[in-house]
């Protein structure tokens, strides 16, 4: 049942949709007509309720994390859901992980953490704006998830305050200068995932990479493409999301295995 001072996704039968906080004796103005919320309080999710002289209807519904990110108040560019879920499973987080988000901006990629960290895990987050970090204080509050962060008004210039991490996130304008920093944080064999948004970005970091022991390098660009759901004609959308950013994934190890070269005899020999 939906509760007065919930949050509901007002799905449009003209397939428009948006998110409001229903509360008692407010309404709010849509294109379709006028809302009352005293008439959604007490309804169920799933229901349907009709409005205005026209009878347009909405269906209501509980807002999902995308339905959250995408309605959310934000002053930077968010990780987009095929990049963030991405990174979620290369980081392996789950429940009782330890991570470090560096660059939090609005807070979307860190509540995504967050929501699957759990109440063992923690997310430390780390931010040197202040505005962006009050809105991120903000949206993890709102979405109910800020218990679960350890938000640091800090610029990672002066070093991350935590260590023996499972994971690590650096979303920052020069990751390269941090690599470092990153690996001193990680427990032994820890996942660390990194952004860029350009190629020439990727490739410093990557030459920065192999300045220490890192492992399982990998450079991933994830491509998806949406289809009309109509059974008589179905085609791709004609317009689609392409390139959002380039993600860089390695492991840590605590030294390079020592690689002895075979001489030609040894090598003649193992042949025969």
């Amino acid at each position: 049942m939906i509760r007065d001072g919930e949050r509901v996704l007002f799905y449009g039968e003209d397939e428009t949709k948006f998110l409001a906080k229903v509360e008692s004796g407010q309404k709010k103005g849509t294109h379709l007509g006028v809302i009352d919320f005293d008439q959604v309080i007490g309804k169920d999710y799933g229901d349907v309720i009709t409005i205005g002289k026209n009878q347009k209807s909405y269906y209501l519904l509980q807002p999902t994390y995308i339905d959250e990110v995408f309605s959310m108040k934000r002053k930077t560019q968010i990780i987009y859901p095929k990049d963030s879920s991405y990174i979620l499973m290369k980081l392996d987080i789950k429940p009782g992980t330890k991570v470090i988000d560096t660059g939090v901006g609005s807070g979307a990629m860190c509540a995504a953490m967050a929501r699957l960290v759990g109440e063992q895990g923690k997310v430390y987050a780390y931010e040197r704006r202040e505005d962006f970090y009050e809105l991120a204080k903000s949206n993890l509050t709102l979405w109910g998830l800020i218990d679960r962060v350890e938000l640091k008004l800090k610029d990672i210039t002066l070093g991350l305050d935590h260590s023996n991490v499972d994971a690590v996130l650096l979303d920052v304008p020069d990751p390269e200068n941090y690599i470092s920093q990153c690996w001193e944080a990680l427990a032994g064999g820890g996942r660390f995932g990194i952004i860029c948004p350009t190629t020439n970005q990727v490739s410093a970091v990557l030459e920065r990479i192999y300045e220490h022991p890192f492992i399982e390098v990998q450079v991933w660009e994830s491509m998806m493409r949406q289809y009309k759901p109509y059974p008589n004609r179905l085609r791709p959308f004609d317009r689609m999301v392409a390139h959002t950013t380039f993600m860089v994934f390695a492991r840590k190890v605590k030294g390079f295995a020592e690689i002895i070269e075979e001489s030609e005899e040894s090598q003649e020999n193992a042949e025969e």
